[in-house]
Parts: C-alpha cells; structure tokens; sequence
C-alpha cells in the first residue's frame, strides 16, 4: 500500500521548485496530491452544483471533468491549497453558463424545420387534378367560366362580379350555380 504523504503546509507550497530535478509537490501552487483529495472528497456536491445549472447527467460530469482539468493545468496560479475548492465551484458555474449559451445559441441558428412536403405521387395527383379542372372550366360557357374564375379565383364578393361583369347580381348567381353544377358532373366524368 502506498504511503500518503502529509499535507504540505501553505507556506511549503509557494517555494518554487528546485532545479535539481526536485520533487514536484514542493512546487508552488496547489500539488496533484491535493487536487487528487479535492476530486475524491468534492466530486459528488460538485456533481450537485452542476446539476442545478444545467439539465442532464452527462452534461453535469463533462462540466466537472473539465472543471478539473482546467484546476490541473492552472494548480501553479492557486497559491493557497484552501482555495482549491473555491477555484473549482467557481469554474464549474462558469463552465455551466457557457454550456447554456452555446445550447441557447445553436437553438437560434438552427434553421426552422421544412414543411411537410407532398410526395411525388401527391404532387402527380394534384397536377391531373388541376389538368382536369382546367380542361373543365374551358367546358363551361363564356359567362360560367367568368363568373367563377371571378368569384373564386380572383376571391370577389357576388356584387364585385356584377359590377366588373356589368351584369345584375342575379344572373352572376345563376351564372355561378349552373357554372358548379356543369363542374361537378364534368369533373365526376373524368374521374
């Protein structure tokens, strides 16, 4: 069993390293042997933390690995072995706050999803029935075909109808009703 080394005091851990190839937990800042203790003993509330920032588990222990991974790579700048934890607290939030805005920001930039497109047979479907329509309507007499194309296509009231056809608003009526009948029996014939 490995023998654990005392807890270096905090005055031990600002004495630069010796040249001489000299042990490296006698370097300033925080030891690997502290930070290792601190992960041990301070991963889980950690964990915790990150938990209350953030949505899912896997988001929470990528924050504090890298968490971690940042004290690591900083240990030198953290004089004070006390303040370790702190220093971790503090880079789990802010690691928790840049995960929300990239999430916040991706949702932004993705592109609104595509409408619902037709398949090619429906869009086949929809052109015969327009084709037959079309064939239809040039069926129908002068007076049905404008009154209907007007009406309908062209979304005019029955009395816009009379007025640009100049005709009363009773014949645009009957015009109308013989022009759909004459539809109806034309386009149930082609189908």
């Amino acid at each position: 069993m490995p023998v654990i080394a005392p807890m270096p005091s905090p005055r031990a851990t600002s004495i630069p390293a010796q040249r001489d190839g000299g042990d490296a937990t006698t370097a300033a800042g925080t030891t690997v042997d502290h930070l290792t203790e601190t992960y041990r003993a301070h991963y889980r509330s950690l964990l915790g933390l990150a938990a209350l920032l953030l949505d899912d588990t896997a988001s929470c222990e990528d924050v504090v690995q890298e968490a971690f991974i940042r004290v690591h790579s900083a240990r030198k700048r953290v004089r004070d072995p006390e303040k370790t934890l702190a220093y971790l607290r503090q880079t789990v939030v802010n690691l928790s706050r840049s995960a929300l805005r990239r999430r916040i920001l991706g949702l932004k930039l993705l592109s609104k999803p595509m409408p619902d497109m037709a398949s090619a047979e429906e869009g086949a479907y929809d052109q015969l029935e327009r084709d037959a329509l079309i064939k239809a309507m040039r069926g129908l007499q002068r007076r049905q075909r404008e009154v209907l194309v007007l009406r309908y296509f062209a979304d005019m009231t029955e009395a816009q109808v009379a007025e640009t056809l100049g005709i009363s608003l009773g014949s645009v009526k009957a015009y109308g009703s013989r022009g759909i009948k004459a539809l109806r029996v034309s386009m149930e014939a082609t189908a």
